[in-house]
C-alpha cells in the first residue's frame, strides 16, 4: 500500500507540514505532561482511524517508557483503572473535542470543568492545541490513506 500523495515531497503540502510541525513544538514544550500528551494523540488516532499516527504515538509512548497495560487500555480508557484523574479528563475533552460533529453541543461544560479542575491554564490551552493538531494530521494521513506500520520512535525528530 501507497500513500496517494508524498505529503513531504510536494511543495505546497511540505511547506504546511513544515509549519504545523512548527505549531505542535509549542505542545511538546509545554508543561502539559508527555504521557498526557501521547495518550491524547493516541485516543484521538483511535477514533479517527488514523492506522499512522496511532503507529506512531503508541511506539513513541512506548520508547518513552509508558507501559504496554496503559497502551493497550486507550480506547476503552473509561473501564481501565491505570489512567490518572487529570489523563481520564483530557481523554474525556479528547474524544468530546474529536467527535464535535457528533455532538450538537461541542465540548460540555462538565467536560471543560473537569479538565480545569486538573489542569492549569497554559496546560488546557496545550491541550486543546494538540486535539486541534492531531487531529489535523489524522485528516492528512486518512486523506491520502497514509500506510501504518513502518514508523521508528525519533523518525521525524
Amino acid at each position: 500500500m501507497e500513500a496517494r500523495l508524498n505529503y513531504y515531497a510536494n511543495p505546497v503540502a511540505a511547506k504546511f507540514a513544515k509549519y504545523i510541525n512548527s505549531a505542535g513544538k509549542a505542545v511538546t514544550d509545554s508543561t502539559l505532561p508527555a504521557a498526557t500528551q501521547e495518550l491524547v494523540k493516541i485516543r484521538a488516532s483511535q477514533i479517527n482511524g488514523c492506522g499512522f499516527c496511532t503507529d506512531m504515538h503508541t511506539k513513541d509512548a512506548t520508547h518513552a517508557g509508558e507501559t504496554a497495560v496503559r497502551l493497550n487500555l486507550v480506547a476503552v480508557w473509561r473501564e481501565a483503572k491505570v489512567f490518572t484523574e487529570a489523563e481520564r479528563a483530557a481523554l474525556e475533552l479528547t474524544e468530546q473535542g474529536t467527535r464535535i460533529a457528533d455532538a450538537a453541543g461541542g465540548v460540555s461544560d462538565e467536560a471543560w470543568a473537569n479538565a480545569a479542575k486538573h489542569f492549569d491554564e497554559e496546560q488546557l490551552a496545550a491541550l486543546v492545541s494538540l486535539i486541534a493538531l492531531i487531529n489535523a494530521y489524522n485528516r492528512m494521513n486518512v486523506i491520502i490513506q497514509q500506510p501504518a506500520g513502518d514508523y521508528q520512535p525519533g523518525q521525524f525528530g
